[in-house]
């Protein structure tokens, strides 16, 4: 029942949220913008939502201890000025002085300590995989905190850019449908007003401790349908757009007063398949027909319109672990046949193959070529593919066979993924809580703990490219397809300066006009 009380509370809240006053003015005003989002929010609790659209979100009213700034993403201090990592176990973070919640309240070593402690509730948390690591927290003064885990994490730290920290005081003494709706944070914004299904306004935090933003009022519209998007930049009312569709592209490069703006993306769309006994794809040689079936330079052509590359594994090459003497499969139809009748499956055999139909570009259409591949070589494939807000929690509840999805580790450290989706799943110590099919392999699990006290960078880095090399092609956990590219459309000549972040989220105060 805990588990639905998160989701529940934010639809108790009133559609219109207003804080202050005044409205965004036009998307021409040189200290405002206006940008049209493919992803509304689902609420305004920091740890409520761990999806990286969420996270967009909230990067904006909040601070970690740590942020990621420029293109590469790179690891910096936020609301600790330094970080030590004493033994295996302890982490120890020297807080900033003289930092102030959106309220008024200041920021102390106690408000630390009440969001990690947070971490674990699963009535507000959907970060429960590192709040169930976590052993201890100990305040040392108000600017001091160690925190302890219960088993080594290299990339605890890594991790630090996406914990925001809360104020404790006014998260106490609030009611949860408040907090849900209402961001007090130490942010570079505050929010002015939540239309929900509309827009959401924030303004400058004029006191915010790295300095005030340039842009002075946001006016974020989330936008669904692509389309409409692309109407409301082609008609001005839009600055900034983000999710440019694969197939309005040429269409917008070609308009004199568009620019578009893409980067390779760090997310990877691969296929999941679990490994139960008596399964046909708990067979090593089904797994390697299944994958040699799929035509990924034909997806990549013919369904992402060229705006993808191959992948031949789930992290990305800035991810610690990934492996470059990992290579794809060749396309081998044939090959795949001989394979299926090597193993008894000549004939083929019935699999349910699911996914999301508005999470990922162009997934549904993914989802359908994949089943038009295997059924050439004889597999039969039920298509289920439905909205994120009903497959998400079929993925996290372990229960499927089959099915699409996308994934880019914000720690950059492949450690990381393989705990969250290819270890067994183990709810006590908070493994493999995004292993949808319940892949279990005894081998992979206990080389992947292996690495869990290595904190060396090199000899991790070897470690963990070996563990990559095992399980991509040894064992064929996933089947790779290709990492997305992310595309952004703006108006020119409005002097905008955004250069598009590799986690994706849009955080204003690195925009500037």
């Amino acid at each position: 029942m805990k588990k639905y009380i998160l989701r529940s509370l934010i639809c108790l809240c009133a559609t219109v949220v207003v804080f202050g006053t005044g409205l965004v003015p036009a998307a021409s005003s040189a200290s405002s913008l206006v940008v049209a989002v493919d992803t509304p929010p689902r609420m305004m609790n920091p740890q409520g939502d761990d999806s990286d659209a969420g996270l967009s979100y909230m990067a904006n009213f909040f601070d970690g201890l740590l942020q990621r700034k420029g293109p590469e993403g790179k690891l910096a201090p936020a609301l600790a000025v330094r970080w030590e990592h004493p033994d295996k176990l302890s982490w120890k973070f020297y807080l900033r002085k003289g930092v102030k919640f959106s309220n008024g309240n200041p920021f102390t070593a106690a408000d630390v300590k009440f969001t990690f402690e947070r971490l674990s509730n699963p009535e507000v948390s959907e970060f429960l995989n590192t709040g169930k690591t976590i052993a201890s927290i100990k305040i040392i003064g108000d600017y001091t905190v160690v925190i302890k885990t219960k088993v080594p994490i290299p990339w605890f730290a890594n991790n630090m850019h996406q914990i925001f920290i809360m104020d404790k005081e006014s998260t106490e003494s609030r009611k949860p449908g408040d907090v849900m709706t209402r961001p007090i944070g130490t942010g570079a914004y505050k929010l002015v007003e939540w239309v929900k299904g509309s827009y959401i306004r924030m303004t400058a935090n004029e006191n915010y401790w790295e300095g005030a933003p340039s842009i002075k009022n946001i006016e974020v519209r989330p936008i669904k349908e692509p389309s409409t998007r692309f109407a409301a930049l082609v008609s001005g009312q839009a600055d900034i757009v983000t999710g440019v569709p694969v197939a309005l592209y040429a269409k917008i490069k070609s308009n004199p007063k568009l620019q578009v703006i893409s980067r390779p993306a760090r997310r990877c769309i691969f296929l999941a398949l679990g490994n139960k006994t008596g399964a046909p794809w708990a067979d090593l040689r089904v797994r390697k027909a299944m994958y040699m079936a799929i035509n990924e330079k034909e997806i990549i052509q013919k369904i992402m319109r060229g705006h993808a590359s191959p992948s031949s594994q789930v992290p990305d090459p800035p991810t610690i672990g990934y492996n470059p003497d990992i290579h794809r499969l060749a396309y081998d139809p044939a090959m795949a046949k001989k394979l299926l009748k090597e193993a008894g499956y000549a004939k083929g055999f019935d699999i349910t193959l699911t996914g999301p139909n508005d999470r990922y570009v162009q997934d549904a259409q993914i989802a359908e070529a994949v089943a038009r591949y295997l059924a050439k070589v004889g597999i039969r494939v039920k298509l289920d593919v439905k909205p994120k807000a009903i497959f998400f929690p079929e993925v996290t509840g372990g229960k499927l066979d089959f099915y699409l999805i996308g994934w880019f580790d914000g720690t950059f450290d492949m450690g990381r993924t393989y705990f969250k989706i290819a270890h067994t799943r183990d709810h006590a110590h908070g493994y493999g809580g995004l292993n949808g099919a319940a892949y279990s392999n005894a081998e992979l699990d206990r080389a992947l703990e292996a690495t869990a006290d290595i904190i060396n960078p090199e000899k991790r880095r070897q470690a963990l490219m070996k563990l990559n090399k095992m399980a991509m092609v040894d064992q064929i956990v996933w089947i790779p397809l290709h990492y997305q590219e992310d595309l952004y459309a703006m108006q020119k000549g409005k002097g905008i300066h955004f250069t598009p972040r590799p986690d994706r989220w849009m955080v204003y105060k690195e925009i500037s006009r």
